[in-house]
C-alpha cells in the first residue's frame, strides 16, 4: 500500500524535485505544505512566493495548504510542529517529504519534529552531488527560473530566464570561480519552477521587473503570473 505523505513545498527546484521523487517512488502525496515565515531571516524555512505556490499546486492538481510561522529561531519549530500535527490528523499522513539538500539545521529539526509526531522523514536530495543535480534537473525536464540573486558572480541576466543546460554549466563554472554553492544552498539565489514533468499546466510570467536591493542582491518582482496550457 502506498505511504501517505505531505511534501514541504516552496515552489523552488528542491521541493519540486522532492515531489517528483515521491511520485516516482509510488508515495501517495496527500498535500503540498507551504510554510511562510513572517521574517526573511528564518533559519528553518525559505520565503516562498505564496501566490505562485498556489498556482503551482493547481498546475499539479494536488491539494495545497499555506501556513505562517513567526520566523523566530526556536519558536518557529514549535509552531511548525502544531501545523504538522494538524496536517497529520486531517490528511492521515505517515511521512513528510522534504527538499533538504545540505542544511544540517533544517534536516535535524524536520527529523526531531517528525519523530515526536511518529512520522517518517524522506529527504531524497540529502548530500546529493550539487553539480550533477543541477544538470539532472534540466535534463529531466524541469523549467527553472532564478527569482533572486544574493551573491557575487551570478549573472543578473539570468533573472527570470528559464535555465538551459548551457546556463547550468555557466553557473557551475562561476561557482568554482567565485565560491558560491552551485545549487544555491547557501541562499545565493532563489528559484521557481514554472514547468515540470508532473505539471498538467505551466506557469506563465507575463509581467515582471528586476529590483536591485544591494551591490550583489537583485530580486525579480512578479507582477502578472498565470496558468496556461502546455
Amino acid at each position: 500500500m502506498a505511504i501517505p505523505v505531505a511534501v514541504m513545498f516552496t515552489g523552488g527546484k528542491d521541493s519540486t524535485y522532492a515531489l517528483h521523487w515521491a511520485v516516482l517512488h509510488a508515495f501517495d502525496v496527500k498535500v503540498l505544505l507551504s510554510v511562510k515565515p513572517k521574517r526573511k531571516d528564518s533559519w528553518m524555512f525559505h520565503y516562498p512566493l505564496v501566490e505562485v505556490t498556489k498556482l503551482q499546486a493547481q498546475a499539479l492538481e494536488i491539494p495545497h495548504e499555506l501556513h505562517y510561522v513567526s520566523g523566530v529561531k526556536g519558536r518557529e519549530i514549535d509552531e511548525f510542529k502544531e501545523i504538522l500535527l494538524d496536517i497529520k490528523e486531517r490528511y492521515g499522513i505517515r511521512g513528510l517529504v522534504t527538499g533538504a539538500l545540505l542544511s544540517d539545521y533544517q534536516r535535524m529539526n524536520f527529523n526531531i519534529v517528525c519523530e515526536e509526531l511518529n512520522l517518517k522523514v524522506y529527504s531524497p536530495l540529502w548530500r546529493k552531488n550539487q553539480e550533477r543535480y543541477m544538470v539532472e534537473l534540466v535534463e529531466s525536464g524541469f523549467k527553472i527560473i532564478i527569482t533572486a540573486i544574493n551573491s557575487m558572480g551570478i549573472p543578473v541576466k539570468l533573472l527570470g530566464k528559464v535555465l538551459s543546460i548551457s546556463d547550468i554549466h555557466d553557473i557551475i563554472r562561476l561557482s568554482r570561480r567565485y565560491g558560491f554553492n552551485p545549487a544555491f544552498e547557501g541562499g545565493e539565489a532563489e528559484t521557481l519552477v514554472v514547468d515540470a514533468p508532473l505539471f498538467k499546466r505551466r506557469i506563465e510570467i507575463r509581467k515582471s521587473r528586476v529590483i536591485r536591493e544591494g551591490p550583489y542582491s537583485y530580486r525579480l518582482l512578479l507582477e502578472d503570473v498565470r496558468l496556461t496550457e502546455k
